[in-house]
């Protein structure tokens, strides 16, 4: 549940508009009934919400999706620093999300629909449409009660969890982290519930609900604070956060579901062998921390020494996350349901073959993207000063801003490695591992913290998520699941060599340009840094002949 840009992150290893017709599953019976939009039929019939995609249309419904959703985030964060700024009580305000994350974490493995979107494709691959239902409404059943009763125990021991973990809030700022938490924790059974009956939806690959909830999430925080900020303050947010979660994921997916056919049994079976594989699956990312969910964790326990120090981290990660989500989280969000079919219909070539496009592709985009994200880093995070957010607020949150932007290519990557193990049936193994680089990650964290400071926090993350991704693309390749010799070495030397010539030429122009010190400079210099980035480029990637460009013409065509 934390507060950034996807609430709801079902599933993030999908590859950019890089599934090749060759390895899109077969189609089944219902598919032939249910046609999958095409581009010749426009942008509108992937927005029915019966609709059906293929992995080029649920990557584009869902990257539409990211990028207004990210536009949504900003204006949050624009909106949160004029009024809050970055002080005590937004720092109790993001640490109130920990508790709750923690829980749905361990509980429910993050997000439930990881491990139940490979048991409902073969019940939809028997025709057994019945039979998913039922194993959707024990598994919802069940999880529903053990949910229920570990937020009762949350609520009793929040105060406990917030005095062990941040060390460094004085007593009033961990009182209304304790408040906010508190009103936080029923939030995560509504993602839960949500979670669950939108997996009906994914396995007939429909994604139009997914790409809605986030922006009913991001609504619900904006209008909670413009409407109710000078009554309620910082309790206005959390105010938006319970409706977003309750309008968004449940009740949107509930409807979206029902339209879909789903019929609800109110079945109590832990002996079920949906449940049984489901618990099975789940266990793993139960018991399992993984880097990428912890580091955020580790952060903010350190962060919470400095003043305000949460509260960057935080505004720099939410920067971070909005380029991240379009490259990442969108063009991976689809791709879960299309890998577990590949390998369930052990077309093992093709898998591996899929997965290598995607991170090919993927790491290439981030490589470019993040030489902008590094040189604009300034300009960009200035525009978000104003109010109760100051200038030397905005140069600390920049310096972070850049140096997790560093990380870009690595953090979407592992996404699709993971999902890769998802659907193969294979949980245990990154749980495991992502187990073991959080433990070893921690002593470093710490040294970096008390060497460089909070910098050094965001240089220990990237070097966290270095060692996840590459252990992961080990792991993948030890198991013959995903050659690493398959990735497209040539393409990623040419996207590396653009993406240092064009930071170059768009450090130029931030370093030199001046038009003044308020936002209408900084757009000034944005605008003109992005042009010179953009062309330097796409010279690069045509001299080195890249594929990229041909491949973004014929999408666009």
């Amino acid at each position: 549940m934390a507060d950034n840009n996807n609430p709801n992150p079902i599933s993030q290893s999908e590859p950019i508009s890089e599934l090749a017709p060759e390895l899109t599953p077969e189609p089944t019976p219902e598919a032939t009934i249910q046609a999958i939009p095409t581009p010749s039929q426009g942008l509108f019939a992937w927005l029915r919400p019966s609709a059906s995609h293929s992995a080029f249309s649920a990557t584009l419904l869902l990257m539409l999706s990211t990028l207004l959703s990210g536009v949504l985030a900003l204006v949050r964060t624009k909106y949160i620093n004029h009024i809050f700024g970055a002080g005590p009580q937004t720092d109790a305000y993001y640490a109130a999300f920990e508790l709750p994350d923690m829980l749905a974490y361990f509980l429910v493995g993050g997000v439930a629909s990881i491990s139940l979107v490979t048991i409902l494709n073969r019940y939809q691959a028997a025709g057994d449409e019945e039979g998913g239902d039922r194993a959707i409404s024990i598994i919802l059943n069940a999880m529903v009660i053990v949910l229920g009763l570990a937020i009762v125990l949350a609520e009793i021991f929040a105060p406990y969890y917030v005095h062990w973990k941040f060390h460094g809030f004085t007593p009033a700022n961990a009182a209304l982290a304790t408040s906010l938490t508190r009103l936080l924790l029923p939030a995560q059974l509504f993602f839960f519930i949500g979670g669950v009956i939108g997996s009906k939806l994914l396995v007939h690959k429909i994604f139009i609900y997914q790409a809605i909830t986030p922006l009913i999430y991001n609504l619900g925080i904006i209008f909670g604070a413009v409407f109710l900020s000078q009554r309620y303050g910082i309790y206005s947010l959390v105010i938006g956060v319970l409706a977003g979660v309750i309008l968004g994921p449940a009740a949107l997916n509930a409807f979206g579901a029902a339209r879909q056919g789903l019929r609800y049994h109110p079945i109590f079976n832990v002996r079920h062998p949906a449940f049984i594989e489901w618990l099975r699956l789940s266990l793993p990312l139960m018991i399992g921390v993984s880097l990428v969910t912890a580091d955020k964790w580790i952060l903010s326990f350190f962060a919470s020494y400095d003043p305000g120090g949460i509260s960057h981290l935080t505004v720099a990660k939410t920067l971070f996350n909005a380029p991240m989500g379009i490259l990442g989280q969108a063009a991976g969000a689809a791709s879960l349901p299309f890998f577990s079919s590949l390998f369930s219909q052990h077309r093992l070539g093709d898998f591996a073959a899929a997965v290598n496009r995607a991170v090919s592709r993927v790491f290439a985009a981030s490589l470019i993207a993040a030489a902008w994200m590094i040189a604009l880093a300034p300009p960009i995070v200035d525009l978000f000063r104003g109010g109760s957010f100051n200038r030397t607020d905005a140069t600390e949150t920049a310096q972070y801003f850049a140096i997790f932007a560093i990380s870009l290519a690595l953090w979407t990557a592992q996404g699709i490695y993971a999902r890769a193990f998802y659907a193969a049936r294979n949980t245990l193994t990154p749980a495991v591992a992502g187990s073991i680089i959080t433990l070893l990650s921690i002593p470093v964290y710490r040294l970096f913290f008390h060497s460089i400071g909070m910098a050094g926090l965001a240089v220990a993350s990237d070097a966290g998520i270095l060692t996840h991704t590459l252990t992961l693309a080990i792991l993948l390749h030890r198991r013959k699941l995903v050659s690493i010799t398959g990735l497209e070495g040539g393409e990623l030397a040419r996207s590396l060599l653009a993406a240092c010539i064009s930071f170059a030429g768009a450090y130029a122009c931030v370093r030199f340009l001046h038009f003044g010190r308020g936002h209408a400079g900084d757009l000034g210099v944005i605008a003109i840094a992005s042009c010179v980035w953009a062309f330097l480029c796409w010279i690069t990637l045509n001299v080195t002949g890249s594929t990229l460009p041909s491949q973004l013409r014929s999408r666009r065509a």
